[in-house]
């Protein structure tokens, strides 16, 4: 989107011709612009320019750009959609470890393999949404041997999730004075893998309390992940998958005994099975990505994990590539940076545990609760409280969408809080003044205009107006929701500045009608727009 003295669109191409035909780029710019202005689509532009170095610059003439404000009018919460993809994309995200609380850690993957899957469902897509959480391995071995020494049935029926955590802590910081411990943990989970009742009665308890407690957290942030198949789901394929990648030769067997595979060009074979016959994350894993792409007949399998992941899913994918489970290009990593505590450190934890992502969102919920008290303190209490949670889950998931993902991003209330900043809750307060002036108006659906009555600033809302299309498709291909919420943060500040600057309704009838229409459709492409971010408009603050 180029800046508006450039035109409503702005192409570089010239630079690259005039290396291939040895002339200057103004010059080849020059002689595209004619052939442009002559060409049967010059009908949609006001004004095609050649400007130095070489740019070429289109201004779309104005009922061009009214035709979109009634477009926009008429197709309401379907606009935006560009209609560029088919086919079935498998996103997995946040993914947690069970036996614990969902942590601060786990919000970057949950909230923008959320707005990944909003996004490319917006655009034509079957996007399967996947959790694969971590509930097989010696760390269940360890929890289930501490259970038996010192788990209480009282304190494990009041707070589960709380519960499991203490005896796991425990039972690792035991096991430090006593390794003999360790070798205890290990028998326990042998003998979950070969099926003992207890300990997979005891596993299955602790599992069915972890996904509740994921499920209550999921909701109150607002995302639904509609399929969780976790690692243990594949323990009977891995010995067969074992046997089969070194029947085909792609693994062998090294001098320890253990099973790997030599990836092309990579010093670090991979291991898929121990020395001692135990499997590892990885083979789970390989066997997974034959799974989904079997099962939803997938032609991409997307990974929203952190950059800490590349080189191990570098990995993992090469493996399934070689066993031919995968083709090339079927397997894409999302990465992301870190969430930096204030002052950009490392998120402080309490007593050597994680934070749980609960009390940031709790803590965020009751900062916005002092924000709705200044704003409007007539609201009844429950009014206050439902404005609250939405603007402070708004507030998080903004703040980290907003960004470069890849980048490490310092956690800031301030910044995430303000009404005046680039925060959804200054994106939320534009939107219900918006509705508040339409409320006033009485307006309804508003299909017919006169835009001759419009005046530049108008029309500079309306020349933003017509990228959003290109912003989803951006955000949607390049699996980058911050483009979004760039264009979203330029219209409102369009809005605003309309807004405090330009009567709308002591305006005379026609120019109101067609301001109030300008009004709705810029309404509703920022709804549209915090909706696939996930984050809940609200109609007065």
């Amino acid at each position: 989107m180029p800046e508006e003295r450039f035109g409503h669109y702005s192409t570089n191409a010239a630079f690259e011709l005039a290396k291939i035909e040895g002339k200057s780029p103004l010059a080849v710019a020059e002689e595209l612009a004619v052939k442009i202005r002559t060409s049967k689509e010059a009908g949609i532009f006001e004004k095609v320019e050649a400007v130095p170095p070489g740019f070429i610059n289109f201004f779309l003439k104005k009922e061009v750009l009214a035709g979109n404000l009634k477009e926009i009018l008429k197709k309401r919460e379907k606009f935006g959609q560009a209609f560029s993809g088919g086919g079935t994309i498998v996103v997995e995200y946040s993914s947690p470890n069970i036996a614990k609380p969902l942590g601060v850690h786990h919000l970057r993957s949950t909230i923008i393999g959320q707005a990944i899957v909003n996004l490319l469902r917006f655009i034509g897509y079957k996007a399967v949404s996947l959790s694969f959480p971590g509930d097989w391995g010696t760390q269940f071995g360890l929890l289930i041997a501490g259970y038996k020494r010192w788990g209480d049935l009282r304190k494990m029926r009041e707070n589960p999730i709380r519960e499991m955590l203490d005896l796991y802590v425990r039972f690792s910081e035991t096991a430090k004075e006593n390794p003999e411990l360790l070798e205890e943990g290990r028998q326990e989970f042998k003998k979950l893998e070969e099926g003992n009742r207890e300990n997979k009665k005891l596993w299955k308890w602790f599992l069915g309390e972890s996904l509740r407690d994921f499920e209550r957290i999921y909701k109150l942030l607002g995302v639904k992940i509609e399929n969780t198949i976790g690692e243990s789901f594949y323990e009977l394929e891995l010995q067969p998958l074992i046997q089969d990648a070194l029947k085909r030769g792609v693994a062998q067997k090294g001098e320890d005994g253990a099973v790997i595979i030599s990836i092309p060009g990579s010093q670090t074979p991979e291991i898929i099975q121990k020395s001692d016959g135990a499997t590892i994350y990885t083979t789970r894993e390989v066997a997974a990505i034959r799974h989904r792409l079997k099962k939803w007949r997938a032609d991409k399998l997307v990974y929203v994990a952190a950059n800490q992941q590349t080189f191990h899913l570098e990995q993992v994918f090469r493996s399934a590539e070689l066993l031919g489970y995968a083709k090339s290009g079927q397997l894409k990593h999302v990465k992301f940076g870190m969430m930096l505590g204030p002052g950009g450190k490392k998120f402080a934890t309490r007593e050597g545990r994680l934070i749980p992502l609960e009390d940031v969102l709790n803590e965020a919920i009751e900062r916005s609760l002092k924000v709705v008290e200044q704003l409007n303190p007539n609201l009844s209490v429950r009014e206050k409280g439902k404005i609250a949670r939405a603007v402070g889950i708004g507030a998080v998931k903004f703040f980290d969408l907003s960004q470069n993902r890849q980048s490490d991003i310092v956690f800031d209330w301030d910044k995430m809080l303000n009404l005046k900043g680039a925060s959804a809750p200054y994106l939320q307060y534009t939107y219900a003044r918006l509705k508040s002036i339409l409320r006033k108006a009485g307006v309804g659906r508003v299909l017919s205009i006169k835009y001759q009555v419009l005046g530049e600033k108008e029309f500079g809302i309306l020349g933003h107006l017509i990228h959003f299309p290109e912003a989803v498709e951006n955000s949607a291909s390049r699996y980058e929701p911050n483009h979004i919420a760039e264009y979203l943060l330029k219209l409102a500040e369009k809005a605003n500045a309309f807004y405090e600057t330009t009567p709308v309704l002591k305006a005379e009838k026609e120019l109101k009608e067609a301001r109030l229409a300008l009004i709705q459709a810029v309404a509703i492409v920022i709804k549209n727009g915090l909706n696939l971010l996930g984050i809940e408009v609200l109609e007065r603050m």
